[in-house]
């Protein structure tokens, strides 16, 4: 498991980078770091690799790029993350039809197997494609904007993550944590 953590506040800067072995517990390897950049992740990763680890997958929170950087292992996003960020998109009670159907899908997350779960977001996608594609004129810009922007960040995260929310399933023998 990889991941960063910041102490006090943001001007501070006081912040550390761990990577643990979730099957005995134990830090593995740690970096004080400024701010959470990947070139951290791939420092550490490298110096694991050169002490002779083997790295069977990782899981991180899905900050952007991370799944780049791991791209040679199997990764796992955090589930926690991905529905922290769908809550922080589409609010703890959604007044939208649309939002409340694609909350109440994900959060089967944790219990659902990849199968029904992407058959049930495909089908929710396709119910709602015409709603989710609406568009309006921003009058203080003049611009096209999506109507439903958040619902859209919402999907555009599900969609973007839909590959590494399974791994841990997909990969039973690695004891990896969802």
């Amino acid at each position: 498991m990889a991941d960063a953590t910041f102490f006090g506040r943001k001007r501070d800067k006081l912040g550390v980078l761990v990577f643990k072995d979730v099957i005995d517990d134990k830090i593995l390897m740690w970096m004080h770091i400024d701010s959470e950049k990947l070139k951290y992740y791939k420092f550490l990763m490298k110096t694991l690799e050169e002490r002779g680890f083997t790295i069977q997958g990782v899981t991180v929170d899905g900050r952007r790029g991370l799944f780049t950087v791991f791209d040679s292992y199997p990764v796992q996003m955090c589930l926690f993350h991905q529905l922290m960020i769908i809550k922080r998109y589409l609010t703890k009670s959604p007044k939208l039809q649309p939002s409340k159907d694609l909350k109440a899908i994900t959060k089967r997350l944790t219990t659902t197997t990849e199968t029904r779960f992407v058959n049930k977001f495909n089908e929710w996608y396709i119910n709602n494609i015409d709603f989710i594609n609406e568009k309006t004129i921003n009058p203080e810009t003049g611009k096209e904007e999506f109507t439903h922007r958040r619902l859209v960040q919402a999907f555009r995260s599900l969609n973007k993550n839909l590959p590494y929310l399974f791994t841990y399933k997909n990969n039973p023998d690695f004891m990896m944590p969802n």
